[in-house]
């Protein structure tokens, strides 16, 4: 439904969309995390690309990516694993990272559901992306359900670990507003993600709660949040009468010598 189901097309789109946004992108780091959007490729898939092509000189050095991302179709408390060892999609299978939950049992607020993560969309289309920014790397698949920043703030801590895991946060952002009124609304979001918010609405962002997760933590190990891009359906592939909006962000860890 979100992207092509046959292999080879997949990975031309998917080159297709990298090697455009490389093209268009000035030479920035590579960040410790990400925030990315999960609509069709068709319509958000550029906004997208133009933050995972940041991973390119990191595609080898990267070997654990935490995924977190809203449910969309089954309530859960808390943020929910899979109980499932891989992920697969048209390009392969991912292996679920068995240590890296291991280091989560005892916590409360991660429960197992794959009930939460059928149908889910908004960590699936993400592998894919990743399968191609990255070499090979192991999968924590977080579906974020009624839970507060603060919880999500404690997993990621747990997770952070060093230059080989990234943090992937999936969000997109206003739904269904006008034209004007989406980008009028986004970009009071966008600032508000590069002020490290300590509050958004889910009219905001539908991952507002993984966002404001990230946010907490970035506060207070010093990241530095860029915004990437910030389009609109409208923009891409769809009218412009009710529009989805879509923002990819950076986080950028200090270097060592500057704390």
């Amino acid at each position: 439904m979100f992207y092509p189901g046959e292999s080879r097309e997949l990975a031309q789109a998917l080159t297709g969309l990298l090697g455009a946004a490389a093209h268009d992108a000035p030479e920035r780091g590579v960040p410790k995390a990400i925030i990315a959007p999960h609509a069709g490729y068709i319509y958000s898939g550029p906004i997208a690309a133009s933050v995972y092509t940041l991973l390119s000189p990191a595609r080898r050095r990267i070997r654990r990516v935490v995924l977190l991302g809203p449910t969309h179709r089954v309530a859960v408390r808390g943020l929910a694993l899979p109980g499932c060892s891989a992920f697969a999609t048209p390009l392969g299978t991912v292996e679920i990272d068995a240590e890296a939950i291991e280091s989560l049992r005892g916590m409360t607020q991660v429960v197992v559901s794959p009930q939460a993560h059928a149908l889910e969309h908004s960590l699936e289309v993400h592998v894919p992306f990743l399968q191609t920014a990255i070499e090979k790397f192991r999968l924590v698949p977080l579906a974020v359900g009624d839970c507060g920043a603060e919880e999500v703030a404690e997993v990621l801590d747990v997770l952070w670990g060093g230059p080989e895991t990234l943090i992937v946060v999936s969000s997109d952002l206003s739904h269904y507003l006008s034209y004007a009124d989406a980008q009028a609304l986004d970009r009071a979001t966008a600032k508000a993600i590069l002020g490290l918010a300590t509050d958004l609405s889910h009219e905001q962002a539908c991952g507002a709660t993984p966002v404001l997760g990230l946010t907490c933590v970035a506060r207070r190990r010093g990241l530095k949040p860029e915004l990437i891009d910030l389009r609109i359906s409208g923009d891409t592939a769809g009218d412009k009468s009710r529009v989805v909006g879509y923002g990819s962000f950076a986080f950028y860890e200090a270097a060592p010598n500057a704390r």
